[in-house]
């Protein structure tokens, strides 16, 4: 018997209602927003007693991103909207038990909205959907991990997939590789994939590290900050405080995105009663509209502006000296840039040149030049690309390896960087491998593993038996939503370690089971001793988090001892090791030390106040054997038809990533909706839309045609030629096959569509 789930979410609308669209970020509304998430979810008391330790050193790290917190700490708070969001999910009263389940079958559950699926609540003990059930059951730890371990041992090691959110702590993610490649397999897929990974392959090519080269400091002190393909306002709403610093240095602020937001224009701080009274302080200098995938356009047009600018005697600090000691493959570069086809540049960022001046005269005057991105720049088919042509700029500036200079990279997930560190990679390098043979004394697998894209392709055809996610919403997260669904039901046993209930619990293999586990603000006690976890920030400073309060539930467990539990099932022989490991977190860490570069003395160092740096050869000037590469990059090379739009696919400011706080976008105006696509006026008159049209979505690509329905045209200030939806409700649209090259990242941000008004 098949369930017959619904794929894909359901189409329903909640009421739109349309607002002011703003014109500044935090503030007072910041404020009250926090608040009221609190009081609804754990009430406003309790919800202030965890906040007061969220990002505090020797406290709970938040989970809401990786932004890395300044070295002296607010006393009012240290943390933002998103953060208090954040912690409210997952501290929530609502429970998610075995009467929940025998209430709610999963036929009934796809039906609900991503939305109404987070707000369900905490789940509290293991579950089990049985082949041709409907319903989940109670089940046993024991019966679980006996159960899980048997699949997993049925079948050869790479038919199973170990999946990783970015949340999830160092030590954990450490002890997940090594049981995941103990059993003879690298995959292990992970968030990484499909938002970061272009960044980890343009800046490993060029600077020898796929991390950025800047720290918290450097912000502040840089000359000019350029943002692209990033809305920090709902996304990492703290990064404002730095940008404002950087400003009250006299630095100057760039940002580049296809539509303007409200962080980037101004930004009230509301713990300054004077920043609140005068209206906040204007953050961008200059904004860019450009269009979307314009980015390298835009950049080799600078970069051209630069060179015809020098070349005509003026000073435009171009370093030649740099280029000369530490860089390789300049020559091809500049014959590169002196070449570019201008208007084919043009066309494609869609700026005046009179914009392309105000920017040169920006980049030409000053050398401290730190550039930060996020997925606007890297999900696209040109992903790495445009991440190598941002590192030729730097390279160009001198801008690397230099106080108030360097790459920014700007992290989603608290320790999504973390992961990577520690081993979570489908590709790992052949040194980590080595390692860890010899300090663990086994020959772990070296064939490349799935990665995400590779994952729901092998699911697809039927290669994968066993699928397992630490944490996060696989389902929600990955592109072409229905075909992913339909890849998960292949699988013959599904297992997700989750805190809070998802899609990826409905939408399951033909058996499933759900692991519950403590989250980041629980007290984590084994055998009388409080543990600890750490993690690494955006910018690779490592530092410890600790949970203080009550478990939601008695029959939660760690994660750590989640993966020990199950890996001494399958490892009998080592199973009084793993067991030493669930109960003294600092015997992770001393395998840690022993095993990863930058970790040596790690338990002393990570009870340091504030946490400690690792090494990064970006940042030290020392590159690949020396040298940084210089890269010839091309421009995309595509061609819309009349009736196409370029869309790409972003995120409400109730949101983050695909947990859904609520359903207003308050910045921009939108409330109670998100089935909604935002459009050009002149677009909307060519298609004969007037606002609230209700239309469905196209996208065609490789033959293959993708659609969506019941969506609500809204004319926005965006880019002429472009349209935007809120994920995941539009993932269905990106084709899985549509990703960038070298690093495999789906195209979320560039999907050729076509709006049609429904009848």
């Amino acid at each position: 018997m098949t369930r017959k789930v619904q794929l894909l979410p359901p189409s329903q609308h909640t009421g739109l209602k349309l607002g002011k669209i703003k014109s500044s970020a935090a503030g007072i509304p910041a404020v009250s927003s926090s608040i009221a998430h609190l009081s609804k979810e754990l009430g406003l008391f309790q919800g202030l007693r965890i906040m007061a330790k969220v990002n505090q050193k020797g406290g709970i790290d938040c989970p809401g991103c990786a932004w890395p917190d300044p070295e002296h700490r607010s006393k009012l708070g240290e943390y933002c909207e998103n953060g208090a969001k954040a912690i409210a999910e997952e501290a929530t009263e609502a429970r998610v038990d075995p009467d929940f389940f025998a209430k709610h079958s999963v036929e009934e559950l796809s039906k609900w909205s991503d939305y109404a699926l987070g707000k369900a609540g905490r789940i509290t003990h293991p579950m089990m959907l049985k082949e041709g059930s409907s319903h989940y059951e109670n089940i046993t730890w024991n019966e679980a991990f006996e159960h899980i371990g048997k699949r997993i041992k049925n079948h050869q090691p790479n038919e199973s997939v170990f999946y990783t959110s970015g949340r999830t702590g160092n030590e954990t993610a450490f002890l997940y590789q090594l049981m995941v490649r103990k059993l003879g397999t690298n995959n292990l897929p992970d968030c990484s994939n499909m938002c970061h990974e272009s960044s980890g392959v343009g800046l490993g090519e060029t600077l020898g590290v796929g991390k950025g080269s800047v720290t918290l400091k450097d912000l502040y002190n840089a000359e000019v900050i350029m943002v692209m393909g990033q809305n920090p306002g709902t996304n990492h709403p703290r990064m404002l405080s730095a940008l404002q610093k950087c400003k009250e240095n006299g630095g100057k602020i760039i940002h580049v995105n296809p539509l303007p937001e409200a962080g980037t224009t101004r930004f009230i701080d509301p713990q300054s009663p004077l920043e609140i009274l005068k209206g906040g302080a204007k953050i961008a200098d200059l904004f860019l509209q450009v269009k979307i995938n314009g980015d390298l356009g835009l950049l080799k047009l600078i970069m051209k502006g630069l060179l015809d600018r020098e070349d005509a005697g003026q000073d435009v600090g171009i370093d030649h000296d740099f280029i000369q000691k530490n860089t390789e493959n300049a020559e091809a570069f500049f014959a590169d840039i002196r070449q570019i086809d201008e208007a084919k540049c043009y066309e494609q960022c869609g700026l005046s040149k009179a914009e392309l001046e105000e920017c040169i005269d920006l980049i030409a005057k000053h050398q401290k030049i730190i550039i930060c991105w996020a997925m606007g720049i890297t999900q696209h088919r040109n992903g790495v690309a445009n991440v190598q042509e941002i590192v030729n700029l730097l390279l160009m500036k001198g801008a690397v390896g230099k106080e108030g200079a360097g790459t920014c990279p700007v992290r989603g997930h608290s320790n999504v960087q973390g992961d990577r560190t520690m081993g979570i990679y489908e590709k790992p390098p052949q040194a980590f491998l080595d390692s860890l043979e010899k300090e663990f004394n086994f020959q772990p697998p070296r064939e490349h593993g799935y990665d995400v894209v590779d994952s729901i392709s092998a699911m697809k055809d039927g290669k994968v038996k066993v699928f397992m996610a630490m944490g996060g919403n696989f389902i929600s997260a990955t592109p072409d939503s229905e075909l992913t669904a339909q890849a998960m039901q292949n699988v013959d046993l599904s297992v997700q370690i989750s805190t809070k209930l998802n899609r990826s619990h409905i939408i399951t293999g033909r058996e499933a089971i759900i692991l519950p586990c403590k989250s980041r603000v629980e007290r984590d006690e084994q055998r009388g001793v409080v543990q600890f976890q750490s993690v690494e920030n955006s910018m690779g400073v490592v530092h410890k988090s600790i949970g203080s309060f009550p478990p939601a539930s008695n029959q939660l467990k760690s994660e750590v001892g989640i993966v020990c539990e199950l890996a001494g099932v399958l490892f009998p022989e080592e199973k009084s090791v793993w067991e030493k490991r669930s109960t003294d977190y600092n015997l992770i860490r001393d395998e840690i030390a022993a095993t990863i570069p930058g970790f040596e003395d790690f338990n002393r160092k990570v009870r340091i106040s504030g946490g400690f740096d690792l090494p990064n050869v970006a940042r030290e000037g020392k590159f690949i054997d020396g040298k940084a590469k210089f890269t010839v990059n091309e421009l995309p090379d595509y061609e819309l038809q009349e009736e196409q739009l370029i869309m790409m696919t972003i995120r409400s400011h109730d949101q983050y990533n695909t947990t859904i706080y609520g359903l207003d976008d308050r910045y921009r105006g939108i409330y109670n909706e998100r089935r909604i696509i935002l459009m050009h006026p002149e677009d909307m008159k060519s298609r004969g839309l007037k606002t609230k049209d209700i239309v469905s979505i196209h996208s065609d690509f490789m033959g293959e045609r993708r659609s969506v329905h019941e969506f609500i045209a809204l004319d926005f200030d965006i880019a002429k030629g472009c349209c935007a939806t809120y994920f995941p409700e539009a993932n269905a649209l990106v084709p899985l096959k549509s990703v960038a090259k070298r690093s495999n990242t789906p195209a979320s941000k560039f999907v050729e569509v076509v709006v049609e008004k429904m009848n």
